[in-house]
């Protein structure tokens, strides 16, 4: 079963420059729940890599964390699917840990749970970190212009990466979804 790596906070989500900070906030994209769903019913895993410094910060706690996950998987669920798993990284940019994208530490913790390797798995992202770790663990980088997105596109565009170059761009989570289930 193929494995395919989500970034929530800007694909899954809404984002905000303030965090988001409890269950409350934990608002889903449109179309973002029935793309999992839809991709979890045509036998992909889907797992969570989300960088989480709101912890480190002070800003929330992990039962804030643990509730927002919690109805993420809810919602997939009554959509009819499921989510693998959900990794995150709960500290801080300068706490220079192994886990926090774009370091690779998530994606080896999945690929050591899985038993398998990410090697030619679709990872969606809406951040350039995003991007910069499937390229590092040999995933198919995707961007999705919700979130950061559309910010993210026009810095490649202004500021091409020959290692990013291959990066398929979506609208959105749900169009993704639909190229991969054609």
């Amino acid at each position: 079963m193929s494995i395919i790596v989500l970034d929530r906070d800007g694909v899954i989500n809404h984002d905000s420059a303030d965090y988001v900070k409890n269950v409350d906030e934990w608002i889903p994209l449109p179309g973002s729940i029935d793309a999992i769903a839809d991709l979890s019913r045509a036998g992909y895993q889907l797992v969570v890599a989300t960088n989480q410094s709101g912890l480190a910060r002070g800003l929330f706690d992990l039962d804030d964390l643990e509730a927002m996950h919690a109805k993420m998987r809810a919602l997939v669920e009554d959509a009819g699917g499921e989510i693998a798993a959900i990794f995150y990284c709960p500290h801080g940019p300068e706490d220079d840990c192994r886990c926090r994208k774009p370091n690779t530490g998530l994606l080896d913790a999945i690929e050591a749970e899985f038993d398998t390797s990410l090697h030619d798995c679709y990872l969606v992202g809406d951040k350039l970190k995003d991007l910069q770790v499937a390229q590092a663990k040999g995933c198919k980088p995707v961007l999705v212009k919700t979130g950061a997105g559309a910010q993210t596109l026009t810095q490649l565009i202004e500021n091409p990466d020959p290692a990013l170059a291959q990066t398929a761009v979506f609208d959105d989570l749900a169009q993704f979804a639909e190229f991969i289930l054609l």
